[in-house]
């Protein structure tokens, strides 16, 4: 980042519908394995869209006490429990470092709705009194970063963001920022949601935003084919850990990559659709070069938003387009949306555990599903098989309601 400190990413966890740890995760992008089915945790069969990208088999006990599960919505858990694996992959030690220079930004899209649902529910059938006092805490979005923060006694900056599908990658831009201006040594920041539920799935619907694929939810997000009829919802959560270079060095760390540009951008436009042209992702990934102060030329990979939208992919591929000229051509693009669905608020922080991943690893996770491709989106779209590749440096994209975009730029470290 430009006349500011270096940032480096030295821990990551994730949690996603295709596997319950970084590994695991990372292992299946790379195998190209479908994370989406019939929606489990309830009965869906009553709503127009009864598939999903769940977390299967996620359990909050291996990580988080029993008395504050009961206490937490699943997107509190998710975050806290990738958090944690994040932490613990740094290697940060708290007897060796000074606890008010660590801090958390961890923030989610929509935040405790089951739990907004439930007691509702409870308020309804029996009353006031037998709401629960824990029902706030368990369910508003600062209480990721807020029990980390206390579980781990960080003193430092504890924060949250909420803005959509954006969510995850403004957060890890924010912290980065955060670090690199010498308001932090250290920060925990990603994103995580769970907001697959019956009125989430409702509404989205009604927006006509999801796929309704039904019968073959393996072949439901497809993005950039011609037969993509919108997301697929999905849960889980990706925490980075951020460090300056100099203390990341001081304590022989290992460094994934280097978080290099941040950028932002407002469509101006529309509640849920994309700027005419995708003018707004143009100006974000351009805003977050500039940040990096790097050619467009040296991006060897973009992490695409990607969300299998019939307007969305379209207008990211313009973008693109746009941004990058000629080089556009070159670019290995690829959506982990084809695999998992759209996580809403977490979307950015598992795509940016990716993109670090990619670049420490030299490789490309596929987009699965693209069997016809969309005439009109004509890049290298990585379809269907992970790619080795020489990576320098990469973009993850997302791009969320209400015209609010977020780009990051991740670059390979040497050694």
């Amino acid at each position: 980042m430009l006349n500011a400190r270096r940032v480096v990413v030295t821990g990551l966890g994730c949690i996603s519908p295709v596997g319950l740890n970084t590994r695991q995760t990372w292992d299946a992008f790379l195998a190209g394995k479908n994370g989406i089915g019939p929606v489990t945790r309830f009965d869906a069969s009553d709503l127009p869209v009864q598939i999903a990208g769940e977390a299967t088999g996620f359990e909050p006990l291996d990580r988080l006490p029993a008395k504050d599960v009961r206490k937490m919505d699943r997107f509190i858990q998710l975050g806290l429990c990738a958090g944690l694996e994040a932490f613990e992959d740094s290697g940060v030690d708290l007897e060796q470092v000074d606890l008010n220079r660590v801090g958390v930004l961890i923030g989610a899209g929509i935040g405790g709705l089951q739990t907004i649902e439930d007691t509702t529910a409870v308020l309804l059938e029996k009353g006031a009194r037998r709401v629960s006092p824990f029902y706030i805490p368990g369910s508003i979005i600062n209480m990721v970063s807020g029990n980390l923060s206390i579980m781990l006694g960080l003193r430092g900056p504890n924060l949250a963001i909420v803005t959509a599908c954006t969510t995850g990658t403004h957060a890890i831009g924010e912290a980065g920022r955060l670090v690199a201006f010498g308001d932090a040594e250290v920060m925990i920041a990603g994103g995580t949601e769970a907001a697959i539920t019956p009125t989430s799935l409702a509404g989205f619907a009604s927006a006509k935003a999801l796929s309704r694929r039904n019968e073959a939810p393996d072949q439901a997000s497809r993005p950039w084919d011609s037969g993509r009829d919108g997301f697929v919802m999905g849960e889980g959560a990706g925490v980075l850990v951020l460090e300056s270079l100099d203390h990341a060095k001081a304590r022989g760390a290992r460094i994934y990559a280097e978080l290099r540009g941040f950028g932002m951008s407002g469509d101006a436009h529309h509640m849920t659709q994309p700027a005419p042209g995708g003018d707004g992702a143009a100006r974000c990934m351009q805003n977050a070069m500039n940040n990096a102060n790097i050619a467009s030329e040296e991006i060897d990979h973009v992490n695409a938003h990607g969300t299998s939208t019939p307007l969305g992919d379209l207008a990211e591929t313009i973008a693109l387009k746009t941004t990058f000229g000629h080089h556009a051509a070159k670019l290995k693009v690829s959506s982990n949306k084809s695999m998992i669905g759209h996580l809403l608020g977490a979307a950015g922080g598992v795509e940016a555990v990716s993109t670090v991943l990619s670049l420490h690893d030299q490789v490309v996770p596929p987009t699965i599903n693209l069997q016809t491709p969309d005439p009109e989106c004509d890049l290298d779209y990585v379809p269907n098989s992970a790619q080795p590749v020489t990576l320098r440096a990469a973009i993850s994209n997302s791009f969320g309601f209400g015209g609010t975009n977020g780009s990051l730029v991740f670059s390979a470290f040497p050694g």
